[in-house]
């Protein structure tokens, strides 16, 4: 069976590319270089600064592996293409937490780009597969980590 396809929008998979030329370009001649100074003092079975690099090296080696599985997968969705009444992958989400009155907008992105910090959650998430398919004025009833809770969704939109 072929891997499944990795839904992302623009923004992450350009973040993604960005973090994978940076590892090429820049990380892992840095640790090459860094292997190359270690190796010149003597006895690598004792050469702690030799040992480190290397396991930096393996780390880099396989971020990059992954990045470039990960890119070769992506099925990008440009949320600014998107429309309509229900919430889908791409969509900013205002819900209201029924116990709380707190409002938070969430963006809807794929696992590789989510941030909670810039209020992006993975469309796996508990709260986003709660919300997928409902429409401004719906209350939902999500079990999260932290306990089961009810939102009310106020807004959608597509940027």
């Amino acid at each position: 069976m072929a891997d499944p396809r990795v839904p992302m929008t623009p923004a992450g998979q350009q973040r993604l590319r960005d973090e994978l030329r940076q590892l090429k370009d820049e990380e892992r001649p840095k640790i090459a270089r860094e292997i190359g100074a270690a190796r010149e003092h003597g006895d690598l079975s004792e050469n702690a600064e030799y040992h480190a690099a290397k396991d930096r090296q393996g780390m880099v080696e396989a971020r990059i592996e992954y990045l470039e599985n990960v890119l070769g997968r992506a099925q990008v969705i440009d949320p600014s293409t998107l429309a309509g009444d229900k919430v889908k992958f791409g969509a900013k989400v205002s819900v209201l937490n029924l116990e709380t009155e707190e409002e938070n907008v969430y963006q809807i992105v794929g696992p590789e780009e989510a941030d909670l910090g810039r209020g992006q959650i993975s469309v796996s998430s508990p709260l986003a597969r709660g919300l997928l398919g409902h429409e401004v004025g719906d209350e939902v009833t999500v079990r999260l980590p932290a306990g089961v809770r009810s939102f009310e969704v106020v807004r959608i939109s597509f940027e």
